[in-house]
């Protein structure tokens, strides 16, 4: 027998009220929006966020939520979901009540179908939390580790420049040995905990958004040339061999030189540290009005798994091979950082005991 239209209209206020009550009991604030910006669905933590006891229905969400940047400057979050295809989120931006304080929040936004999926009724459900305490407590970590990592750099330099000179000395006098061994092992260290440090203060400066961006132009055939002549020394101890492959077409690139020449180490010393034998290849080819460098090795390779993390904070693969070498897990984090700085894409494509290739897009940037 057909369902009567009251059975359906009553199943579909049973499943409003499912809803409503999973909504309202989430700790996070949701709000609904459909395409033009209008609040048809919210939650009681989304009312205590933006401070208000009114219904939020029928509202745009613009008038209810005032965000801005760290800059002061406001936010359009409809106009920033509706110019995306996929799911956004965000850490950085900070909520303005009516008498000009601010909470930090976390921001995500996804694409949903109202109306239980009946067509052309698409919308929008945000997640709302405040990150205040959160963000305070990065601020005061990278201030720590900002002035850590500076009241490091001068007496790691002095060791390191003290026992080079002691390496010197002992090679002159001729002494060989457990002795040379030991101060070529503590200078090794040395050096090792000096590129920590490096890290550490670049990660605390990207962190707090105070890395300084100027654009040059960057002849990437020279680049390339100056990579492969500073790092075959160090690919030849290992057995390896470093080439390239430059396009004669190559762009001149509009870039930050420092750190697109960060990046690139970065990667090459990594493919060096993890190939075992065979080469690394840098090569650089035009990109649009920019330039593509890829950095193609013959190593061990990143899992699948791993290749979802590997440029996380502090991430370090269980495979033993990669446990075999020193390491902090910020390189690529660092690294991901700068790349986003220059507005450049990574790719990576990897598979165990293959190789791996990071291609690196860089645009040219406007002055």
């Amino acid at each position: 027998m057909p369902v009567s239209k009251t059975k359906l209209a009553t199943s579909e206020l049973l499943d409003h009220e499912r809803l409503n009550a999973l909504v309202n009991s989430m700790a996070d604030g949701v709000i609904a929006i459909d395409e033009a910006g209008m609040i048809v669905l919210s939650n009681g933590a989304a009312l205590n966020i933006l401070d208000t006891n009114g219904t939020l229905r029928g509202k745009k969400l613009e008038s209810v939520l005032h965000l801005v940047d760290k800059n002061g400057q406001k936010i359009s979050l409809t106009e920033q979901i509706q110019s995306t295809r996929t799911s956004l989120s965000s850490r950085d931006w900070l909520i303005r009540y009516d008498d000009e304080s601010t909470a930090n929040l976390y921001v995500s936004a996804a694409v949903v179908h109202l109306g239980y999926g009946k067509s052309g009724q698409r919308g929008y459900v945000i997640l709302l939390r405040d990150i205040t305490r959160e963000k305070s407590l990065e601020e005061e970590r990278d201030e720590f580790i900002s002035v850590v990592s500076h009241e490091l750099r001068t007496p790691i330099a002095i060791a390191e420049g003290n026992v080079s000179n002691a390496i010197l000395l002992a090679q002159k006098a001729g002494i060989a040995g457990s002795i040379t061994d030991t101060l070529q092992a503590t200078y090794d260290q040395i050096v090792f905990l000096s590129h920590m440090i490096n890290d550490l203060s670049t990660l605390s400066r990207a962190e707090q958004g105070t890395l300084a961006l100027e654009i040059e132009p960057i002849n990437a055939h020279d680049l390339v040339m100056d990579l492969v002549r500073d790092y075959t020394p160090q690919a030849e101890e290992k057995g390896l061999h470093l080439t390239h492959k430059v396009d004669p077409r190559l762009h001149i690139l509009r870039s930050g030189r420092l750190y697109v020449r960060e990046i690139l180490q970065n990667f090459i010393t990594n493919a060096i540290k993890y190939t075992e034998k065979g080469r690394v290849t840098i090569t650089a080819a035009p990109y649009k009005e920019g330039v593509q460098f890829s950095i193609h090795d013959t190593g061990i390779g990143i899992s699948k798994s791993d290749q979802e993390r590997v440029f996380d904070k502090f991430f370090r693969s269980e495979d033993w091979r990669t446990r075999q070498n020193s390491g902090t897990g910020l390189g690529l984090y660092v690294t991901m950082k700068l790349t986003r700085l220059i507005h450049a894409e990574i790719s990576l494509k990897s598979a165990i005991n293959k190789g791996s290739t990071f291609t690196i897009k860089m645009p040219n940037l406007d002055t």
